[in-house]
Parts: structure tokens; sequence; C-alpha cells
């Protein structure tokens, strides 16, 4: 074989090889690549609902001191924040000579003596119901620290017990307050109406039904005032309450006695809470993003020591976070790896080297985490965040989560 014989032969294997290189590339180049995702994990953990809202502190009774007749005040010296005791004395009318005569007028002080007189008897039958109130809470929270104690009655029926006893002394204690209220008002009617009557002196003395702070002075200098005009505010920071107005879709999951926690009051720590009661009306705003919404006001007792939260004044702005659902073990699955399909909610499932479509039944639900309930495994493998490339059988390669 010459020289040329052999160049013809290398030159033909070079450009048969060059052809099935070709061919090769062409081939590879139409099989389907892998599909790159992220994958999550379905876990076995607790799982807790929460409503979370704004609220703002008020203390739960406010007592605002009005003028029982049209008069001329006296200068009021009393400032915001300084302590009262029950008896003191808060403010001080002088009549108006015309208005001694006013038949009319004396008509209707003799009406605020019967108001109060009722007023007064409502309290005390008020305070009636609120002792059997007390008796019967404190005879449940004994029999139930009884079966708590034998492990007949659970923890949280015991905090419910214990929750209801305390509620129903505040109540029986708010009802006494009420009554020393009545009794001061009465007293307040009966000497309006004898300074009318040229019976009493010549000024009319106002002083505090309760002991607290004043929490606010209406009207500070000398001068004349109307008949009803309020003057001072006074009421016990001690007594605080939280009210937080949700959503009337979040407001049907919360039952009283619900646990909540409070944060970002201006402490670190949490404190907790427990919702004593919803209103059973919801009123009508709007969101700042001009959205109509219905909104309920749920009312809520911090629990905690008044010590720790005794920084805490009216109308101060709180975080809440309520509690609607505590499972202490599910099958959670993470929020993003569930998508809606044929009117029921799916995830893909890592399955070998391939994604496989599932489907899933799924309950309760947090922005992070969906209980699932059947469908899906603790320690399965999700797609998370699924693009239209995933398909049921598509070849997947999993990739590790971007660093935040």
């Amino acid at each position: 074989m010459d020289a040329r014989q052999r160049r013809r032969i290398v030159g033909r294997i070079i450009t048969w090889t060059v052809v099935l290189g070709v061919l090769v590339l062409i081939g590879l180049g139409f099989v389907p690549k892998p599909v790159p995702v992220t994958i999550g994990k379905v876990e076995k953990r607790a799982l807790e609902v929460t409503v979370d809202e704004p609220g703002k502190t008020r203390i739960r009774n406010k007592y605002v001191i009005s003028a029982p007749v049209s008069g001329t005040l006296a200068r009021i010296n009393l400032r915001a924040g300084d302590v009262v005791e029950v008896g003191a004395l808060v403010a001080e009318l002088s009549p108006v000579a015309p208005q001694l005569l006013d038949e009319r007028t004396r008509a209707e002080a003799n009406a605020r003596v019967a108001v109060a007189q009722a007023n007064l008897a409502r309290t005390r039958s008020g305070i009636e119901r609120a002792n059997s109130a007390v008796s019967f809470a404190r005879d449940q929270a004994t029999r139930t620290r009884t079966l708590h104690a034998q492990s007949g009655a659970s923890k949280q029926a015991l905090e419910q017990a214990e929750y209801q006893e305390k509620s129903s002394s505040d109540e029986l204690a708010s009802s006494q307050l009420g009554e020393k209220v009545a009794a001061n008002e009465l007293e307040a009617a009966k000497a309006a109406l004898a300074s009318m009557s040229g019976k009493g002196g010549t000024k009319l003395q106002l002083v505090a039904p309760v002991r607290g702070e004043v929490l606010r002075v209406y009207q500070e200098s000398e001068g004349v005032v109307q008949l009803g005009a309020p003057l001072i505010e006074i009421g016990d920071p001690r007594a605080l309450e939280l009210v937080v107005d949700v959503l009337s879709t979040d407001a049907v999951r919360i039952e009283p006695g619900a646990p909540a926690h409070i944060e970002r009051w201006g402490a670190e720590k949490p404190l907790n809470a427990r919702v004593r009661t919803k209103q059973p009306s919801a009123y009508t705003t709007r969101s700042a993003l001009g959205v109509e919404e219905q909104r309920v006001p749920v009312v809520i007792d911090i629990v905690d020591d008044p010590k720790q939260w005794s920084a805490l004044g009216d109308n101060y702005r709180v975080e809440a976070r309520i509690q609607v659902v505590s499972l202490p073990s599910a099958i959670v699955a993470p929020a993003s790896a569930l998508f809606r399909d044929e009117g029921a909610w799916r995830a893909f499932v890592k399955n070998g080297e391939h994604a496989k479509k599932v489907k899933i039944d799924t309950g309760a639900r947090t922005p992070d985490w969906v209980e699932v309930r059947a469908g899906l495994s603790d320690g399965d493998q999700v797609v998370l965040f699924p693009s239209d490339q995933v398909v049921d059988g598509v070849e997947i390669a999993p990739q590790a989560p971007a660093r935040e």
C-alpha cells in the first residue's frame, strides 16, 4: 500500500469520526434534561395557628365625674397621674343663683335622685349575681384541681377553671366598685337637690368614687359649667385589658378562654394572656388599601403578674397573637409545596429521580406550614415552588436552597 492510499484511508476514518461525533451530539440534544428544583421535607411536629393583630390597652373601669348641676367650678388642682383615695375632694361647684329658682331644673334634680337610687339598687343586684358566680366558679375550680391531681382532668381544663374563678372574682370586684360609684352619684344628686331647695350649703363638693389615678382633667380652670359637663376622669391603671379588632372571618375561630401572647409592648419577653370575650356584632371599616372590612372587637386579659407589665398604661399599642388551633403532633408540609389543581390541593413528591404528583388532604394552615391529613408521610421530600416545567413523571435535579 503506497502513501497515497494510506492518506485516503486515514482521511475517511477522520471524516466518519467527525460525522459520528456530530450525530452523537445531535442525539444528546434531544435527550430531556432533568429539571432543577428545590426540595423541602415533610415533618412531624407541633403546629400552632394564631390570629395576629395589633390592639390597644384599655383601663377596664373608668369613672368620669360630671357636674350634677350647672354652676361655677372652682379651679381643679389635680393633674393627670395624681393618686386619689375614695371620698377625696376632686371638684367644687357653686350653684348659679337663677337656677336655684328654676322649677324645671328642680324637677330634673328630683328625677336624677330617682335614677341614682335605681342605679344603686341595680348594682347591688349585680353584686348578688356576681357572688353566686364566684361561689360556683370556686367550687368548679376545686373539683377540677381534685380531678387533675387524679389524672381525671386535663391541664387545659384546670387552667380554664382557674381562669373562670379569677374572672368571676374580678367581675365581683368591679360590681362592688360600681356600687360605690352609684352610692356617690346618689349622694351628689341629693346634694344638688338640697342646694336647689335652699337646704344645702353654698357649695357642692364632688368626691372620688374609687381609689385610682387621675387619667384626665377635662376643665382645669375656674368657670361656669353646664349640667352634665365632664370634669375629671379617674381609673386604676393596674386593671388593664386589651381590645383587639380582628376580621370577622377570624373571630368565628376565637373562643373565650383561648390563650394569647402579647408582643411588642415595650419589652423583649411576651406577656401571657387569655381571651375574655368577643363582641357579638361587627363593625365596618376600611383598610389602609381602601378595602372594606368587617371587624369584631375581642377583649383580652393579661394573666401575668401585674409587676411585669406595670409600665403599660391606657391606650398603649401592642401586638396580640391569639391561639385558635394547637396541635402537639401533626404531619406538616411546607406551604410553598402545595398548589391547586382540578379543585384539590396537590404536591410533587420526589420519587427516586422523578417527580410524582399526589393529591393532598389538608387541615390547619399557617403562612409557612400546612397540616397534611392524607397524601403525604413523615420524611417525604416535596418540590418547593414548582414551575410549569415540573410535571408528573419528569426527571428532576434537586438544587441547594438559596441562602438568605
